[in-house]
């Protein structure tokens, strides 16, 4: 099916980076609110609402693929309780991730870390597969689009010179000519040196064709928050309920005045996008579970599916996400499920980052900071 949005975005330089933040515009008030008055932290309440994590016992026969880990499964409790994600004292942004309800998954095994760009070239020269971002659209497509507007391209953060109105993402996303895998940031940037990063500018479609040829495929949601809770329960973050365990950060995530020029400050060690397993993994092994790039899941994403899971009583097993999907907020757009934040999550914007949370994005508008990892 052909994208209309992803090139309409392309022709017209606008972004659906409401993508990764799940920003949503039904919830959140009209408000002029500037990055450097924000900086609350999240609140949670009700955490008895959480229940054990009962893992299964049984292991698989034989070897653990390279470079993955095994997550044994079984039944957890997700989903999110927290009220907000920070963003100004604003209520209600993450109303996606309630209630909290009871899953059961099977066991999988899980990449350790997010696909990285050695190993994306590796898919690319094997196949010659070419991402959607590499792809320019055509004048028959869209015969009134100006001829120069037909370029291939993707979304790329760009940031402000100044504190801006946090209620319009576009001020700090530009569409990139040339803008793709090999050129994360435009056609002037290079993943030169930089093979063991994650992989970025793909689509949904790019994810599961590099997994198919992987001979993987992309986790479920509910395979995704299994693992990255790591066995337990109702922790804010995978690596426990402290943003800064002993005042050190555990994931790379935005710190400072978001989103103008040189206002991230690094205090993780890193500006901007890392390498792969720069910090420690959660319990089963998993590094850059929370930070870094968002990650592709296999479930199409609806603002109610959480609460239509929880019509019954009964424990939900190996759910596959609704069969298609709507978001109040873009009904037009189809969307698939983010998880895990990125680099540019912040206290003052997004915290998606917590681990029972969720983003969602157009399945075929690639951008910057989303990637992917996958299980078998």
């Amino acid at each position: 099916m052909k994208n209309k949005t992803y090139w309409i975005f392309a022709i017209l330089t606008i972004s659906i980076i409401s993508i990764a933040y799940g920003y949503t515009k039904i919830i959140v008030p009209k408000q002029k609110l500037a990055a450097m008055d924000c900086g609350e932290i999240p609140e949670t309440s009700g955490e008895s609402l959480f229940k054990p994590t009962i893992e299964n016992k049984n292991k698989p026969a034989g070897k653990t693929p390279k470079g993955m880990v095994w997550i044994p499964g079984g039944e957890f409790s997700m989903g999110s309780n927290v009220e907000d994600e920070s963003l100004c004292s604003i209520k209600g942004v993450t109303k996606d991730a309630a209630p909290i309800h009871r899953v059961y998954v099977d066991g999988f095994f899980m990449d350790k870390t997010e696909v990285t760009n050695e190993q994306f070239e590796a898919f690319v020269k094997a196949t010659g597969y070419v991402t959607l971002a590499e792809k320019k659209p055509t004048h028959e497509d869209y015969p009134d689009a100006p001829l120069e507007n037909l370029v291939a391209g993707s979304a790329v953060f760009t940031p402000t010179p100044s504190k801006v109105d946090l209620n319009n993402y576009m001020q700090w996303w530009t569409y990139a000519k040339g803008a793709d895998w090999r050129h994360p940031e435009g056609a002037g940037s290079s993943i030169k040196g930089r093979e063991k990063y994650p992989v970025v500018q793909v689509s949904y479609d790019d994810a599961a064709a590099y997994a198919k040829w992987a001979g993987k495929r992309l986790p479920t949601e509910a395979e995704w928050e299994f693992a990255a809770r790591g066995g337990k329960s109702g922790q804010l973050y995978a690596w426990g309920n402290t943003l800064k365990p002993k005042g050190k950060f555990q994931g790379n995530i935005y710190q400072g005045n978001f989103p103008i020029e040189k206002g991230d400050k690094g205090e993780d060690g890193y500006i901007g996008i890392a390498p792969t397993a720069q910090f420690a993994p959660n319990s089963y092994g998993l590094y850059d579970i929370g930070g870094n790039v968002w990650e592709w899941t296999n479930d199409w994403y609806t603002a109610d599916y959480y609460s239509v899971l929880t019509e019954s009583d009964a424990v939900t097993k190996n759910p596959q996400g609704p069969d298609s999907s709507y978001d109040p907020a873009e009904p037009g757009i189809p969307k698939k499920v983010q998880r895990g934040g990125s680099f540019l999550c912040t206290d003052q914007y997004c915290t998606r980052y917590m681990v029972g949370t969720r983003g969602k994005g157009d399945y075929q508008s690639p951008a910057n900071h989303i990637g992917f990892r996958c299980v078998q």
